[in-house]
């Protein structure tokens, strides 16, 4: 008989220990690179390879589900994390700190995908199909709550080590030991504080023919459904102009205005995009999730695409003005990220209405890696983008990319009944 403790114990410190590692690596990494002075072009090439390791986790899912249990994933890739944040820490006072420390980022975002599927599969075993519904809100929100510290607190942090301290890389050095430090306790906490369920287990009697046949038929089902080049296609689109826009936020906000940025303290970042921005984008997610399950999907899909293209040109006006006023530039990245947050909710919503059928939570790691690929493959070419355009110029493109947004949109087709409340009798 296992041991049986509240979720409340656990549900809160595991998401947000998957979210954190995600934020380090995709938006503080950014942050931080362009405080030591590493080009545009570097930072969204560089860090947009980061993406790979999500792009492929469906290659490897399979292998999670059938070695060992998810709570020893789990708990193992979070002590992984600890010692490669630890690694950062140590790398960032060298005179190799770019190469060093992009390797222990690559090792944290491999160890952090294999993590989201531990702790994903961990949830649903550890509790009963009540109870995952009754916490789905639970763990969103403490999700949420670990991106504000991680884009809001660790950066205002960082920020105000860099004041007191004179020195950019001790800064961050300190700031990254901190994060191991917090994620030492979360996976020396959740070894003892986790349950452990009796499905949880390894599989058994499973030969490599097995996993090969299964791994083959799902990947052949998927491609094989209707409209799927179609829906393939507006994954990879959907999202093009976030895809570039995401990389170049936070240098926009940190270059000096002679540069065409403007020029905020790391600090500020910290307030405006890290803090601001993120309850911007989660009340943007919560009304559009409330929107959809009164009027399906198909009613609200062309509201939530203007809504997840049109903020856009906040970062036009920002950038041709270079307002000083700080509470001008909240308030244009709280509409960006509220639209972003609102619109997004029709893609998560396609990509399970895509998924629908035998093989749906497969089909839907596919769809995320897909999903991935659209923010790694544009994300990469925007640093280099903008220094040949130039920020005005940069994200007046970012707006004609939206055009790709719109017909990806048009082409395809959703059920008008998916996504409704269903009617009591």
């Amino acid at each position: 008989m296992t041991k049986r403790r509240n979720p409340w114990a656990w549900i809160p410190t595991l998401y947000m220990a998957e979210a954190l590692p995600y934020v380090a690596v995709m938006t503080i990494s950014t942050t931080m690179y362009k405080r030591l002075n590493i080009s545009n072009t570097d930072i969204a090439l560089y860090t947009g390879w980061l993406y790979l390791p999500w792009v492929i986790k469906p290659f490897w899912s399979p292998f999670v589900d059938l070695v060992r249990t998810k709570r020893w994933w789990t708990v193992t890739m979070q002590f992984i994390i600890a010692l490669a944040f630890a690694a950062i820490a140590f790398a960032l006072p060298t005179s190799m700190f770019f190469r060093l420390t992009l390797a222990a980022f690559w090792l944290v975002a491999f160890t952090s995908a294999t993590h989201d599927i531990a702790a994903d599969g961990y949830y649903m075993h550890a509790l009963d199909d009540h109870e995952q519904s009754l916490y789905v809100g639970i763990r969103s929100t403490f999700y949420r709550i670990a991106t504000v510290v991680g884009q809001g607190l660790l950066v205002i942090l960082a920020g105000f080590l860099e004041d007191s301290t004179g020195s950019i890389p001790l800064a961050w050095a300190i700031t990254f030991g901190t994060m191991s430090v917090l994620f030492l306790a979360a996976a020396l906490y959740h070894q003892f504080i986790l349950p452990r369920p009796i499905s949880d287990r390894p599989a058994r009697n499973v030969s490599a023919a097995t996993i090969a046949r299964d791994f083959f038929d799902t990947f052949k089902t998927f491609f094989t459904k209707e409209n799927a080049l179609i829906a393939i296609l507006f994954i990879l689109l959907y999202r093009l102009p976030e895809a570039q826009l995401v990389k170049l936020i936070n240098p926009f906000l940190l270059d000096p205005m002679e540069a065409g940025g403007l020029g905020l303290t790391t600090k500020q970042v910290g307030v405006v995009y890290g803090t601001v921005g993120v309850i911007g984008l989660t009340i943007g997610g919560i009304l559009g999730g409330i929107a959809a399950a009164h009027g399906g999907l198909k009613r609200w899909l062309w509201p939530m695409v203007c809504a997840i293209t049109l903020p856009d040109l906040v970062y036009v006006y920002l950038s041709y003005v270079q307002p000083e006023s700080l509470l001008t530039v909240n308030a244009c990245v709280f509409i960006e990220q509220f639209g972003y947050g609102f619109g997004f909710t029709a893609y998560m919503l396609y990509l399970i209405y895509f998924s629908e059928g035998t093989h749906k939570t497969a089909h839907y790691a596919i769809c995320t890696g897909f999903m991935a690929l659209g923010m790694m493959l544009p994300g990469m070419m925007a640093g280099w983008l903008q220094e040949t355009l130039g920020y005005p110029h940069f994200f007046l493109w970012t707006i004609v990319c939206c055009a790709a947004t719109f017909v990806v949109t048009a082409l395809i087709k959703v059920d008008p009944e998916f996504g409704k409340k269903k009617q009591q009798n």
